[in-house]
């Protein structure tokens, strides 16, 4: 180290082999020490660089925090958001509460209710056929069959929805 402080000269690789062979030192002495200098440096700078990255997260932290601060009139707009968030639900709730009346929601129903009736009066016409088959396959005790059908809820008297 000796040969880095007698100056203040930039030195080359070559120059400190030298300068050092010189003085007495073995050459691969020399290398490693250069290694570990060159190491340290490395090192030195990138904890720097490390502490630099922190000072400008910290700003950027304390910029981020102006205006967020903990005072009356926050406080008080933070309220009035609770407020008004809180009337936004209430106001959803009573459009959902009408939303039967709405006329979209008033003709899909309707579609609903005469697609409903159509399929009715279809199973109507379907049980008509299987016991008009029933009769007819079962030749001689038609009045089996019509007792079989007013057992499970059925009247040939039942008329199709209008």
């Amino acid at each position: 180290l000796e040969v880095f402080t007698e100056s203040a000269d930039v030195f080359v690789l070559k120059d400190v082999e030298k300068l050092a062979s010189k003085k007495g030192v073995v050459l691969q002495t020399i290398k490693e020490v250069l290694q570990i200098i060159n190491d340290i440096g490395k090192a030195t700078s990138d904890i720097a660089a490390a502490q630099k990255r922190q000072q400008e997260v910290a700003a950027l932290v304390q910029q981020a925090k102006q205006g967020k601060e903990d005072s009356g009139e926050r406080e008080q707009l933070m309220k009035q958001l609770q407020q008004l968030q809180s009337e936004v639900s209430v106001q959803q709730q009573e459009l959902q509460q009408h939303a039967e009346s709405d006329p979209e929601t008033l003709a899909r129903m309707q579609e609903a209710a005469q697609a409903a009736q159509e399929a009715a009066n279809r199973w109507q016409d379907n049980v008509f056929a299987l016991q008009s088959w029933c009769k007819r396959k079962f030749e001689g005790r038609e009045g089996d069959v019509d007792t079989f059908f007013k057992d499970q809820g059925f009247n040939e008297d039942a008329e199709y929805f209008a």
